[in-house]
């Protein structure tokens, strides 16, 4: 994809979505998650999104790497092959 087509599709995403700010508690949740569930190696920047969403109190996510996510207490991992459009 060209840097001309990411930043039209960007436009168009930020339009339809909020860009959420990153709370002060983030990095705490993040020492936690990865600290008391054994996270390591490129995991850790998957709990650093978990952190993120408990920060902001978002219960749902939708992934196409379900089982990267199931670790997480608190958290609907959603396969989007799952999720049906009306």
């Amino acid at each position: 994809m060209t840097i001309q087509a990411t930043e039209q599709r960007l436009q168009i995403i930020e339009k339809k979505f909020s860009l959420l700010t990153e709370p002060p508690q983030t990095y705490s949740i993040w020492r936690d998650l990865v600290t008391s569930l054994s996270v390591k190696g490129k995991q850790v920047h998957d709990a650093r999104l978990v952190a993120l969403m408990k920060a902001h109190g978002i219960t749902h996510i939708i992934t196409l790497n379900v089982n990267d996510f199931l670790r997480y207490p608190g958290i609907t991992v959603i396969d989007p092959a799952t999720v049906s459009i009306p």
